[in-house]
């Protein structure tokens, strides 16, 4: 697989995809929100952290802050305090907050849904604005690189990079761009379902057939 064509590549993608989808019909965003806000908020809290973390911390604090005023407005002791026990959360209130002030002074509040706006807000990166613009608004333009998607690249012989950036830019092509979105949630709960760091489980592997790892560890079985 490592000399295989463009062409070739994009093939067996559309393969990778096709057992992916069969194996995690229902993949969606982990992340509880019930609308952009909560997802941007969500979203910048849960780097390096857990969505089931994030989650538990989020269910109290929606209820406080509704608004991206309620945040803008809200003494940073307090918001420091409400997410507590998210890891990074004093430099995480410090984004929320420099986010919410921006949304309220340029947005009237709302969550815009353009990247070059969404990253014009502070602490807001690719990474995040592509989350918020696939999941929230069903806008696909780009690709949603984290741990989880820049690993099983690699693995599967996507993208020889290890930045997200330049992992995002070698899969545009090979996914359809409407699939943007749904390709990283797929590979998301792939890696934590059945690929993981260390002991990636390649015998009950859905997708081992088209994975240069999988293949590996299979011929060693033999």
């Amino acid at each position: 697989m490592a000399r295989e064509s463009f062409e070739k590549r994009r093939q067996r993608t559309e393969r990778i995809i096709a057992g992916l989808e069969m194996a995690y019909p229902q993949a969606h965003c982990e992340l509880d929100y019930t609308n952009p806000l909560e997802l941007l908020i969500a979203t910048i809290l849960s780097a390096q952290c857990t969505d089931r973390q994030v989650n538990i911390v989020t269910a109290d604090l929606f209820k406080k802050s509704p608004t991206a005023a309620a945040y803008a407005e809200s003494p940073l002791p307090e918001l420091e305090q409400a997410i507590r026990r998210i890891g990074l959360y004093r430099n995480k209130a410090k984004n929320i907050q420099a986010a919410c002030r921006a949304l309220v002074e340029k947005f009237g509040g709302s969550v815009p849904r353009t990247m070059e706006e969404l990253t014009s807000l502070g602490g807001v990166g690719r990474k995040t604005a592509n989350v918020v613009l696939g999941n929230a608004f069903h806008i696909n333009v780009g690709i949603v690189v984290d741990t989880h998607v820049a690993r099983l690249s690699e693995r599967l012989g996507l993208s020889a990079h290890s930045a997200p950036e330049k992992i995002e830019i070698d899969l545009q092509p090979l996914v359809p761009q409407a699939r943007w979105t749904n390709f990283s949630h797929l590979l998301i709960w792939h890696g934590r379902r059945r690929c993981a760091a260390r002991k990636p489980d390649c015998p009950g592997c859905e997708i081992s057939g088209l994975c240069p790892l999988g293949l590996k560890n299979l011929q060693k079985r033999d």
